[in-house]
């Protein structure tokens, strides 16, 4: 159990039955009386955000969440279905539960999945993955006006700003935490 003293951003922890995490986390002490803790949660399933005060003395239950490591198998018409490694169980992860990190996706990927009551509710990629470029415009030589970035667009379907010669066909890294192009790979 957790007590108020060990609330912290990137908490998590179960309330009314569902896991959250702790977004945003404030300490107050009044002149009287208890302290309060006052904390904005997200709930892990469906992504609400809520604020909640809390008085010193209150206890927490630890959300019971397992990280599985997982392998990228294919996506279907009821989502994107991935494979443990140990128990070769299938998982299925709808599009609104992947989020951006679907434009990620590679066939044959390992990521981990977070599960709660063997149930997916989250992802964690890689912080770097190489994707083709599928199509970008030519770049027109005294063309400075717009920067040296152009619009490009991924094999996921992922569209970013590239630098001005990366060519369609070439392999490119890009950080899957901000979503930008990192560097041109070599195959």
């Amino acid at each position: 159990m957790y007590s108020c003293a060990d609330l912290k951003k990137g908490l998590k922890v179960m309330i009314d039955g569902e896991p959250h995490v702790i977004a945003q986390f404030d300490f107050t002490k009044p002149g009287k009386g208890q302290a309060l803790y006052k904390c904005k949660l997200r709930n892990m399933i469906t992504g609400s955000l809520f604020d909640r005060t809390y008085r010193s003395g209150e206890t927490f239950e630890p959300a019971s969440l397992e990280d599985r490591d997982m392998q990228f198998l294919y996506k279907d018409e009821s989502g994107y279905v991935f494979m443990d490694q140990k128990s070769y169980e299938q998982v299925h992860l709808d599009e609104e539960t992947l989020g951006d990190d679907r434009f990620f996706l590679k066939d044959n990927m390992e990521v981990d999945i977070l599960m709660f009551n063997d149930r997916g509710i989250g992802i964690t990629l890689p912080n770097f993955v190489n994707l083709k470029v599928i199509q970008s415009d030519p770049w027109v030589k005294g063309d400075t006006a717009a920067g040296n970035n152009k619009p490009a667009v991924l094999e996921t379907g992922y569209a970013l700003q590239v630098p001005s010669f990366v060519e369609e066909g070439d392999l490119i890294q890009v950080d899957t935490r901000t979503g930008q192009y990192v560097t041109r790979v070599k195959e």
